[in-house]
């Protein structure tokens, strides 16, 4: 039970708060007739006649938010970073950026936070509700062939098209590229495409090219959808996080040691699909949890993130999912028709379908 808590403490630290201004019309969003943003309407340009990607923007990362290298296989990735992931997940991430209070750097494209564009003809600004801010060049300046090592690197911008390019290099090392704590070089370089469809959706294309890390570039698609008629408020991780670490105990392995024994006929009856009925976080809504049973071992899958082993704590309580825990609740026949997923803000229902 303690691993679990520290777990969803790392879900809580990362999770962007809420906005704010939240009754304010942002100026020039197109409306429908009841007031309402109108998210599909034409994109909108500036006067030289370039896609505007001004305004705040929620990322949509479902698939590769956790592990960046999903598509790879085990041995187009070194095997000293193969073993380092492991490790940071036997820690529970106690190396995590939001943990230790420091910029995300090349992790932000890919992860579902908030952002806020802020665009010039020179000069394009990237601000997270972290307090952190990229500058992105758009002035025809090259990058620099040998960069003093930063958080967030350095980038210059260009436009093919409707879609703006984004080269960024210098980056320190020292981030990691997802949750999962899959790490990177100071020779990374990562190369971001952002294309505006509409005025409340982007194509967002990220493409991270480490050859001391991976064998190959890994390249992931996410996208976005504007938040008109708010602002971003700050969030300070430093206030709270000598108190979070003092707490940062145990190993992810500790669930596993720490279980107990299911009836396979039990574990069998939870098998199933599960939607999502409380909806939570940003979309696309509703989730799915698909529970499967292999050699007597339960697994579930999160929306096509990938299947995960699930731990026993009791015979309705299941460690090990992602950052959460899964109860399982059966009726008075013993029939399951209902799982929750267990989070520190809350329990978010799902029903079985079939």
């Amino acid at each position: 039970m303690k691993t679990f808590g520290l777990a969803i403490i790392v879900a809580a630290l990362a999770t962007p708060l809420a906005a704010q201004w939240v009754k304010y019309p942002t100026p020039g969003t197109p409306r429908t007739a009841d007031g309402k943003p109108n998210l599909t309407a034409p994109v909108p340009r500036t006067r030289d006649g370039k896609v505007d990607l001004s305004g705040m923007w929620q990322r949509i990362s479902p698939t590769y938010r956790r592990n960046i290298a999903r598509d790879l296989k085990p041995e187009e990735i070194q095997p000293w970073a193969r073993e380092l992931v492991q490790q940071r997940m036997e820690d529970l991430g106690k190396g995590q950026m939001s943990v230790r209070c420091l910029p995300w750097g090349p992790a932000y494209p890919t992860s579902e936070r908030l952002f806020k564009v802020v665009q010039t003809p020179g000069l394009i600004l990237m601000l997270d509700e972290g307090l952190v801010y990229r500058q992105i060049f758009m002035d025809g300046r090259p990058l620099e062939t040998d960069p003093n090592p930063s958080w967030m690197g350095y980038s210059i911008g260009r436009w093919e098209g409707d879609t703006l390019v984004v080269e960024s290099a210098g980056f320190n090392g020292e981030t990691w590229l997802d949750s999962a704590g899959h790490p990177h070089t100071e020779a990374l370089r990562m190369t971001e495409r952002y294309r505006r469809r509409d005025f409340g959706h982007m194509d967002i294309d990220v493409t991270f090219t480490d050859a001391a890390v991976y064998a190959r570039p890994i390249k992931v698609s996410l996208s976005a959808e504007v938040r008109p008629d708010t602002e971003p408020i700050e969030a300070v991780c430093n206030e709270n996080a000598a108190k979070s670490l003092e707490h940062w105990t145990g190993k992810a392995s500790d669930e596993k040691n720490s279980g107990v024994k299911v009836p396979p006929e039990v574990s069998a009856s939870y098998a199933g699909t599960y939607v999502e009925q409380d909806l939570w976080g940003p979309p696309p809504h509703p989730r799915t949890i698909q529970v499967t049973v292999s050699n007597g071992l339960l697994f579930a899958e999160l929306s096509n993130r990938g299947k995960v082993e699930l731990f026993p704590q009791t015979q309705t309580r299941f460690a090990g999912f992602f950052d959460w825990s899964i109860t399982f609740l059966p009726n008075s026949d013993g029939v399951t028709k209902d799982l929750l997923e267990m989070h520190i803000s809350g329990n978010y229902r799902y029903t079985k379908t079939k």
